[in-house]
């Protein structure tokens, strides 16, 4: 059982809150974390269907049948209960705490942000940080990470990464995102999906992905905001700030897994992965994703943005501090080249500083100045 980032935070949360709300993907270690965590929890998980059945049917019944404090799992099936939950953690003379995971964030948000808003502390437990792994599981070399993700089963089991993440697309398919929206048509849905990730790291085009899937734009929006309710992609928003410049107002698509990623491009080995068009956008795609990581694990909502103008000047990544801005670029090869830091210069002329990360697929870690050259392995490290 892996030591989890978020640990820390979830123990200081749990300390401050009656009802804690776990969401993120399936297979991410949600349920892993909650029974580590409250050792001492009662236990029901939903997808029981005699469980689920006994809690739509009498809710009330159900909640009073519970004597002390409980983990309830995968609560996307019974999103109805999260209205019961208000009154008990408003008795201040009832002592329970509820743990509350999911994989369906657009169901459960609705429903707590309805009943159970200032009452709960919803965290986001996503696939793994790299250094979450130990060092003896973990890769040395960034083909290999690309490859098999971050899903801690396919390195607790070491699995072959593209027959699980097979299994888990159709789990998804026909678990998670067909009670998020009715799709009649699988075949187009999965067309759909490899598009996606054809564009990953690229701005957002619907008229574009509905012409090449043949669907509707409509259609297009609905899918792709059913994909980011269910963790499968999330996009990036610009940076809004324009110093003076027209500016990109469309966001970018990236995918939580860079394993799901290499899966959908249909990238079934390292050889494949190496010399493939798109191993610089997978892994930009990785390195984006080890930042959204990071943040979710500090019980944080992540700043991050891109920015580009009209003339074709772009910063891959921005962390928005609030007084300061962190430029960072993002360069698969393993060789540095100056011309990395052109368009963090560019943008430090407007907004009259000097600084930048430039993070590369080398080895060596390298300081120009204010600015710094970090290895893909020494992000977080």
């Amino acid at each position: 059982m892996y030591k989890r980032n978020i640990e820390p935070y979830l123990a200081k949360a749990a300390s401050k809150y009656k009802c804690i709300t776990m969401i993120g993907p399936r297979q991410s270690g949600k349920t892993t974390l909650a029974k580590k965590t409250f050792k001492d929890f009662e236990y029901y998980n939903f997808e029981n269907p005699d469980i689920r059945n006994m809690a739509l049917y009498d809710p009330r019944q159900f909640l009073s049948g519970i004597k002390t404090s409980v983990i309830l799992d995968e609560i996307q099936k019974v999103p109805e209960i999260i209205s019961y939950l208000q009154e008990i953690i408003d008795n201040k003379k009832d002592p329970r705490q509820f743990i509350l995971t999911g994989s369906n964030n657009l169901k459960i948000s609705e429903k707590v942000s309805q009943s159970l808003a200032g009452r709960t502390r919803i965290l986001e437990i996503l696939p793994f940080q790299r250094n979450e792994f130990p060092a003896k599981v973990r890769f040395n070399e960034i083909d290999n990470t690309l490859l098999f993700g971050s899903y801690p089963k396919i390195y607790n089991e070491q699995l072959d990464p593209t027959e699980w993440l097979s299994d888990y697309l159709v789990t998804y398919v026909e678990k998670d995102i067909r009670n998020i929206i009715n799709i009649e048509n699988l075949r187009a849905f999965d067309s759909y999906l490899r598009l996606i990730a054809g564009r990953v790291g690229q701005l957002v085009n619907f008229s574009s992905l509905s012409s090449d899937a043949g669907i509707t734009h409509p259609t297009a929006q609905k899918w792709l905001t059913a994909l980011e309710a269910s963790y499968i992609c999330f996009v990036l928003q610009p940076h809004f700030k324009n110093f003076n410049k027209r500016i990109t107002k469309a966001p970018k698509i990236y995918f939580y897994d860079t394993g799901l990623l290499c899966y959908l491009l249909r990238i079934k080995n390292i050889e494949q992965l190496k010399s493939h068009p798109l191993r610089g956008a997978i892994f930009e795609n990785w390195v984006v994703s080890e930042y959204l990581k990071y943040y979710a694990n500090q019980g944080q909502e992540a700043p991050l943005y891109f920015w580009r103008d009209q003339h074709g000047h772009e910063i891959d990544l921005v962390i928005d501090h609030g007084t300061s801005l962190d430029l960072i670029e993002i360069k698969s090869g393993m060789t540095f080249n100056k011309d990395y830091f052109k368009n963090i210069n560019w943008l430090n002329k407007l907004q009259e500083k000097d600084n930048g990360i430039c993070i590369y697929g080398g080895e060596k870690e390298i300081e120009l100045g204010s600015q710094k050259v970090v290895p893909w392995d020494k992000i977080f490290s």
